[in-house]
């Protein structure tokens, strides 16, 4: 399901990392918004309990995926891929292989659009459209 949607240009609506063989994990994510005390600050991202894809996708629907960047990793293992969707306040980031299919897909409905990545050892480190950063270590099993 995964897969099928991510080739249509779509990924749930629901916040949660995506894997190709429709599995996911709930992403718990609050970005402070372009106004709020806290804009230009560390987005805090943690990765929750199971989710139920077909569950998910049934329920909450699906939204267009809205690319705003790809970068090369620097050890050359594929790529990340960002942007949003929706009405502005949803983010998603995705990891690429090196042929460019889909490793995972993290969706977050209160992120904003990312806009860019760089790279800090295997720390990427990713803009929102509000300034905000989202830091992944792209070592970490559930992101590798």
């Amino acid at each position: 399901m995964i897969v099928r949607l991510w080739a249509a240009g779509e990924m749930p609506f629901r916040d949660a990392l995506y894997r190709p063989d429709d599995t996911g994990l709930e992403v718990l994510v609050e970005g402070p918004g372009a106004y709020h005390p806290d804009a230009g600050r560390p987005i805090p991202f943690r990765l929750g309990e199971p989710v139920d894809v077909a569950r998910a996708v049934e329920e909450d629907g699906t939204n267009e995926v809205d690319c705003w960047f790809e970068s090369p990793l620097p050890d050359g293992s594929g790529r990340m891929s960002g942007g949003g969707s929706g009405m502005g306040n949803v983010g998603y980031l995705a990891r690429l292989d090196a042929a460019g299919a889909l490793r995972w897909v993290a969706v977050m409905n209160r992120s904003n659009p990312f806009l860019g990545v760089r790279f800090e050892g295997s720390t990427a480190v990713f803009t929102n459209d509000w300034r905000n950063e989202l830091r992944l270590d792209l070592t970490d099993p559930a992101l590798a």
